[in-house]
C-alpha cells in the first residue's frame, strides 16, 4: 500500500516490466514513399498491469504491438520481454520466446475447427511437447467460464465462448505477458464485455500482464492504463481510465488532426 500527501491508501502499481521498449522505431519503405509507422517510442508495461493502447487510425498501435511481441522487426531502438532483448534473438531463439513468455488473443479467435475447446487451449504446448500444469488450466478454465463447454468444437460455440478459449489458449502456458489486438472486435456488446471482465480477472486474480490494441472507449475502460498514440508517437497516458475520460482525449486528437 501506499499512502498520498492527503493520507489516504491506496494500492501500489507494480513496478517490475513485464515488457519495455526504448526508442523504437519502425520505418516502412524509402524515399517519398517512406512511412514513419513508430518514431523514437520508449514506453514500459508493467507487471500484473492491464494497458489498453489507443489512438486515431494510422497511429502506430498496431505495429507498436507486433514490434513488442517479436511478430514484426523493428528498424531502430530495442524491445524487451522481461531481460530478453528482442531485437538481439536470431529466429529460432524468438520463435522460441515467442512460444514460452507470450500470449496472443486476436480478433479472429484462431482456432482449430477440428479440435474441441481444451484441445485447442492445450495446442501451443503440445506442440511445444510440453505439459500442462493441470492446476493452473483448472484455474485458467475456472476463470474464464468454459468448465462446461471443454468438449465441444469451435461451431457448437458462440462467438463469446471461442474467444473465451483464445483468451484460455493465451493464458495456459503461463506467459510472461499477453497480447490482445482488438480482441472484442468481433463480438456483440455482450460478448465483448464477458471477454474483457476475463481479462481484467486474469490481471487480478492471477497476476497477468496484458496488453491490449483497441478502439474502443468502453473496452479501455476495462485497463488500468490507457497509452495514446499519434502520428507514431506517445502522446498522452491515462490511468484508471473510465469511457467518458478516454473518450474525451480521443476527441482531443481527432480535433488536433482536423486543425493541423
Amino acid at each position: 500500500m501506499t499512502t498520498t500527501p492527503s493520507g489516504v491508501e491506496t494500492a501500489a502499481r507494480p513496478t517490475t516490466a513485464a515488457a519495455r521498449a526504448t526508442d523504437l522505431s519502425k520505418v516502412y519503405g524509402q524515399g517519398e514513399t517512406q512511412v514513419i509507422a513508430l518514431d523514437a517510442v520508449s514506453v514500459e508495461f508493467r507487471q500484473a498491469e492491464f494497458t489498453a493502447i489507443m489512438g486515431p487510425s494510422g497511429s502506430g498501435k498496431s505495429t507498436l504491438m507486433h514490434c513488442m511481441a517479436g511478430l514484426d522487426t523493428v528498424s531502430s531502438g530495442s524491445t524487451r520481454i522481461g531481460d530478453v532483448e528482442l531485437t538481439a534473438l536470431k529466429d529460432k531463439k524468438l520463435t522460441q520466446l515467442r512460444r514460452d513468455k507470450i500470449g496472443f488473443i486476436f480478433q479472429a479467435f484462431n482456432l482449430l475447427p477440428t479440435l474441441n475447446a481444451i484441445e485447442n487451449i492445450t495446442l501451443p504446448m503440445d506442440i511445444a511437447g510440453r505439459k500442462a500444469d493441470q492446476a493452473w488450466l483448472d484455474r485458467v478454465v475456472e476463470t474464464v467460464g468454459l468448465s462446461g463447454r471443454l468438449k465441444h468444437r469451435p461451431n457448437q460455440l458462440s462467438g463469446g465462448q471461442q474467444q473465451r478459449v483464445a483468451v484460455a489458449r493465451a493464458l495456459a502456458g503461463k506467459p510472461d505477458i499477453i497480447f490482445a489486438d482488438e480482441p472484442t472486435g468481433n463480438l456483440d456488446s455482450r460478448s465483448g464485455a464477458e471477454v474483457l471482465g476475463f481479462l481484467r480477472n486474469s490481471v487480478r486474480e492471477l497476476g497477468q500482464t496484458v496488453v491490449m490494441v483497441t478502439h474502443d472507449p468502453v473496452a479501455a475502460s476495462y485497463a488500468d492504463r490507457v497509452v495514446f498514440l499519434a502520428d507514431g508517437r506517445i502522446v498522452d497516458e491515462l490511468h484508471d481510465p473510465t469511457a467518458e475520460a478516454v473518450l474525451d482525449r480521443m476527441k482531443r486528437f481527432d480535433a488536433k488532426g482536423r486543425t493541423s
